[in-house]
């Protein structure tokens, strides 16, 4: 008799740990606890530390309550100026509401994962590559938006959405290393001509102040030619003045102005002519055979008889040596010379 009652004792035993077993239930800090009893649930959601339920009617779910980090895969697009671009991120998320994250939704995880895929998308479509590329923050709050509102509903709340890499292909890389490298030209060039300017500016004040002091610039002439020399070259460039050679041009220019022919009187200024020098070589001067022959194209004309045996004959008056006959056809530029003076009766007036 003691021994069956001892026996149904531990059996008791048995059965009431084996009970407590089941129904005893740690939650641990980060996560909260949601019960369903005959698949109803409770109002009461369990909080962290130790917690019992009834084995076979009542069911414990825990949910974590920590932030989640979630990669979102790669996706390709096009935006909206047609360029094509792999764009991935990463989401952290976490639960605010377990008893929504339980029943609103099957698996909120695999759920918040597909929709920040078809978001990305979107975003994707909707942006320029200039924005994709600079304006990130704007682009991460939208998206954040986007995800966020039918997340709400889930008991999820979005904190962050980061677009970590857009994926370029290769011609659209190089086409913006032109663009860049361009850019940076242009920048440079106009930098230097700015500076150009400055300069140019700078000198011609300095040359105003060695204008007023022709000291200065002798100075400044032998500091250049002490720069030179201090490089030890074995060629010294030495500049020139340009006033000196402005004084030689000066001084060799009454050497070259034409020498008077002899027996000729020089005139005045005042009272030169006008013709060009050509015109000075036409005055009536005696010359030899010899030399009207080399300086006159045309032949001699036949010598006549004397003005003395030849009969009277009634002649027209004839044009003084100052006053040429007019020819048909003018001669080259080297003039005649006159004929050899022989005896002419008077003109009669």
């Amino acid at each position: 008799m003691v021994q069956d009652l001892v026996i149904a004792i531990v059996a008791a035993a048995s059965v009431g740990t084996l009970y407590v077993a089941a129904a005893a239930k740690v939650v641990k800090q980060y996560e909260r606890g949601v019960v369903l009893r005959l698949g109803r649930l409770r109002d009461d959601v369990r909080g962290p530390g130790f917690t019992m339920v009834i084995p076979g009617i009542e069911r414990l779910r825990k949910v974590n309550m920590q932030i989640v980090t979630m990669p979102v895969p790669a996706q390709d697009g096009i935006t909206r100026d047609n360029v094509t671009v792999r764009v991935d991120a990463v989401i952290y998320f976490k639960v605010v509401d377990a008893a929504s994250a339980v029943i609103q939704v099957e698996d909120y995880r695999f759920a918040v994962s597909q929709m920040a895929q078809t978001s990305l998308r979107s975003i994707i479509g909707k942006s320029d590559l200039d924005d994709l590329l600079s304006n990130r923050e704007k682009l991460n709050q939208g998206l954040e938006l986007m995800i966020d509102s039918p997340a709400v509903g889930w008991g999820v709340q979005i904190d962050r959405v980061e677009i970590k890499d857009v994926s370029l292909p290769e011609t659209m890389k190089r086409s913006m290393a032109r663009q860049a490298e361009a850019d940076r030209e242009r920048r440079a060039r106009v930098i230097n001509a700015d500076a150009e300017l400055q300069a140019s500016k700078k000198l011609a004040e300095a040359a105003g102040e060695m204008s007023a002091q022709p000291a200065a610039l002798q100075l400044r002439l032998l500091q250049t030619v002490v720069a030179v020399a201090a490089e030890k070259n074995s060629t010294l460039v030495l500049p020139f003045p340009v006033e000196l050679l402005r004084f030689l041009e000066r001084a060799q220019q009454p050497g070259q102005q034409q020498q008077p022919a002899p027996g000729q009187q020089q005139l005045a200024p005042a009272q030169q002519p006008a013709s060009p020098p050509q015109s000075a070589a036409a005055k009536p001067q005696r010359q030899t055979q010899p030399q009207r022959h080399a300086q006159a194209p045309r032949p001699a004309p036949p010598q006549r008889p004397a003005q003395a045996q030849r009969p009277a004959q009634p002649r027209s008056p004839q044009p003084s040596a100052a006053a040429p006959a007019p020819m048909p056809a003018p001669p080259p530029p080297a003039a005649v010379p006159a004929r050899p003076s022989r005896p002419k009766p008077l003109a009669k007036h």
